[in-house]
């Protein structure tokens, strides 16, 4: 792994105080609004995402991914996608590891889909704890696949500080190798989220109002 770009460090200085997982977490759950896409779909750059002062999940990835780099980790992404044509979006978390387990920081608005402790041996593991959590009002479980660890230090160093919207680095991300979860029989035989976890599920931390 090459090291975080010298020459943009004085940029991210606020990451000297980010040094543990739960500060980023905290800071990207606490310190960032959630992105809500008000004028339109935005990938914003970790720097840009600093200056809007909010963030989707991708753009928290990516923001966490910069920060490890900057503390000398490896900047993962993981992408967990859903099945098509139901109206559910993917998800993107930033992968860590800490005494040989990973865990992972998550953007959300929602009281699912959250952070992960460093308990799991596998990034399968990791991935099927999100699992039962992902699903659709109806109850319907649409989590199908999550891809390889997805290094951004093999990406230009533009994702850091670009002013544009990074959409290369989505849909490289997109189009990234992914292992399926579920097969067709497994698929047939969920049984659907309840009711509890369907109410669970609309706990929202940001308002557009705020």
């Amino acid at each position: 792994m090459r090291p975080f770009p010298v020459a943009l460090r004085e940029k991210f200085a606020l990451f000297k105080t980010l040094t543990t997982p739960r500060k980023i977490q905290d800071f990207i759950d606490k310190d960032l609004r959630m992105n809500f896409e008000v004028h339109r779909e935005t990938y914003r750059s970790p720097l840009m995402t600093l200056r809007y002062g909010e963030a989707h999940c991708a753009e928290g990835a990516m923001l966490a991914a910069a920060c490890f780099w900057y503390h000398g980790e490896p900047p993962l992404l993981l992408d967990l996608k859903v099945v098509e044509n139901k109206g559910d979006v993917d998800h993107v978390v930033t992968l860590f590891k800490e005494g040989g387990y990973w865990g992972a920081i998550s953007k959300t608005n929602h009281a699912v889909l959250r952070y992960r402790d460093p308990i799991y041996k596998t990034i399968r593991e990791l991935a099927l704890s999100y699992f039962n959590e992902y699903f659709l009002d109806s109850g319907e479980k649409t989590l199908r696949s999550y891809s390889m660890p997805f290094d951004m230090s093999r990406q230009d160093d533009a994702w850091l500080i670009s002013q544009k919207n990074l959409w290369y680095i989505i849909n490289t991300l997109d189009e990234s190798r992914h292992c399926a979860i579920v097969s067709g029989v497994m698929v047939r035989r969920l049984r659907p989220a309840d009711s509890v976890e369907i109410e669970a599920g609309r706990i929202t931390q940001w308002s557009k109002e705020k």
